[in-house]
C-alpha cells in the first residue's frame, strides 16, 4: 500500500474546512495524514480545532517578521521538515507570495466559496449575493501567482432564488465540506 501523502492545511479562522478535511483523513476516507496547520492569527478557533485532533500547530504572526518572504520562509522550513507533500489552504485570508509558491510548485490547493473565475477576493459571497446571481457555489484550484487563480480541480453551483444571505452561505459551507475532500483526494492520485 502506497503512503499517506503529508499534508499541511493553512487556516486564519474557524476551521470548518480543516475540521471537515482532517475528519475525512481520520476516518480513511482521504488519502491523507494531516501533519501541520499552519495560522496566522494566535486567537483563531482553528488552533483549537487543531490541538483537539492532535496536529502540530505552527501559529505565526506575519507582523513579526521583517519581510513577507521571511514569514513564509519559516513556514516552508518547518514544512520542509515535516515532509509535506502538498498543501491546502482552507480560509487563509493572506496571499500567498513566491517563496511558497516555488518551495511548493502546483502544490498548493485552495477552496473559494464562488464559482471563479467570478467574484474572486475575500468577500466572494457578499459580491454574489449583491450582484444578484442565481446560480452560487464553491471552487476548489490550484493557485498561482494571481488572487484566485490558476487551475480549476473542482467546482459544484447550486441554485438560488432567495433573499437570505446567510441561507446561501450555509449551502456555500455544506458544499464545502464534501466537496474539498473529493477533491484532494483526487488530487492524490496525481501526485
Amino acid at each position: 500500500m502506497e503512503r499517506l501523502k503529508k499534508v499541511a492545511i493553512f487556516a486564519s479562522g474557524s476551521g470548518t474546512n480543516f475540521e471537515a478535511l482532517v475528519a475525512q483523513a481520520e476516518q480513511g476516507k482521504l488519502p491523507v495524514e494531516v501533519v501541520m496547520m499552519v495560522c496566522d492569527k494566535p486567537q483563531a478557533y482553528v488552533i483549537e480545532r487543531a490541538k483537539n485532533h492532535n496536529v502540530k500547530a505552527l501559529v505565526l504572526q506575519p507582523k513579526s517578521f521583517a519581510t513577507k518572504a521571511d514569514y513564509e520562509q519559516t513556514i516552508v522550513d518547518a514544512l520542509k521538515e515535516a515532509e509535506v507533500d502538498f498543501i491546502c489552504l482552507a480560509g487563509y485570508m493572506r496571499i500567498v507570495g513566491d517563496t511558497l509558491l516555488n518551495a511548493f510548485p502546483q502544490r498548493i490547493i485552495n477552496i473559494h466559496p464562488a464559482l471563479l473565475p467570478s467574484f474572486k477576493g475575500a468577500h466572494a459571497i457578499d459580491d454574489a449575493f449583491n450582484f444578484g446571481v442565481k446560480v452560487f457555489g464553491v471552487t476548489v484550484h490550484l493557485i498561482d501567482q494571481t488572487v484566485d487563480g490558476g487551475i480549476i480541480l473542482a467546482q459544484r453551483g447550486f441554485e438560488y432564488h432567495g433573499n437570505n444571505r446567510d441561507e446561501v452561505e450555509e449551502k456555500i459551507h455544506a458544499i464545502e465540506h464534501v466537496l474539498y475532500p473529493e477533491a484532494v483526494a483526487e488530487f492524490c492520485k496525481n501526485i
